[in-house]
């Protein structure tokens, strides 16, 4: 589990082809200060299991799955990346909820200098989990949604602050550049405990108010 608060830019070392995907030696002196074998390090957004570490170096393994779904699959030695280790019980929660599960990927647009908002395209069927003020991950860091329209592709935009641009890798990102996308895990509970509740009624089984102010099917 992350926050989207960024704790430092690491560098791609070598990228190492594997069987069933790829093994990345990265640097970040800040993360590995306390990393071990098995820890967990969202590099761009992507929770990665820590294989190994040695001299402020880490090296992970990224399978053929998430290469297919994140924009790893492009990434080449000498690329910046944006690094976070797990969140820790009892620590200030900064952003909001990062699992480091991407959902796909989205291209940034451009910037209007009048507005100072950055737009993103984004596939249409992640659109609809994103509301106006809520929060979304782009590669890794926890944004706040100012405006949403949809379509195929769907639009997002969001307004980077200069510590974010100084500090995180989309002050070095361009027009046409893809970045990780995850939403809020909470609106896909949602999504999955509103249709089954839907899907109840249509066969004819009323909601009902439990004992303990929850929705149950009635028997």
């Amino acid at each position: 589990m992350f926050t989207g608060i960024v704790e430092e830019l690491g560098t791609i070392e070598t990228v190492e082809p594997l069987e069933d995907g790829s093994r990345l030696t990265i640097s970040g002196p800040v993360v590995t200060q306390d990393a071990k074998h098995g820890d967990s390090i969202a590099v761009n957004g992507v929770c990665l299991t820590v294989v190994t570490t040695e001299g402020g170096a880490f090296t992970v393994d990224v399978v053929s799955e998430t290469l297919r779904r994140s924009s790893l699959k492009h990434i080449a030695a000498g690329e910046r990346v944006n690094l976070e280790r797990a969140m820790a019980l009892g620590e200030r929660l900064g952003g909001h909820i990062v699992q480091g599960h991407v959902d796909g990927t989205a291209v940034l647009r451009d910037t209007d200098e009048a507005t100072g908002l950055t737009s993103f395209d984004l596939p249409g069927h992640l659109a609809h989990y994103l509301v106006e003020k809520g929060s979304i991950t782009v590669d890794g860091v926890s944004l706040t949604v100012a405006e949403i329209a949809d379509g195929e592709p769907a639009r997002f935009s969001v307004a980077l602050i200069p510590t974010t641009e100084e500090l995180t890798t989309l002050g070095r990102r361009a027009a046409g550049d893809e970045v990780n996308i995850e939403v809020d895990v909470l609106a896909k509970h949602l999504e999955r405990l509103s249709a089954a509740q839907l899907a109840g009624h249509d066969h004819g089984a009323p909601a009902v108010t439990g004992d303990n102010g929850g929705i149950r099917e009635a028997r």
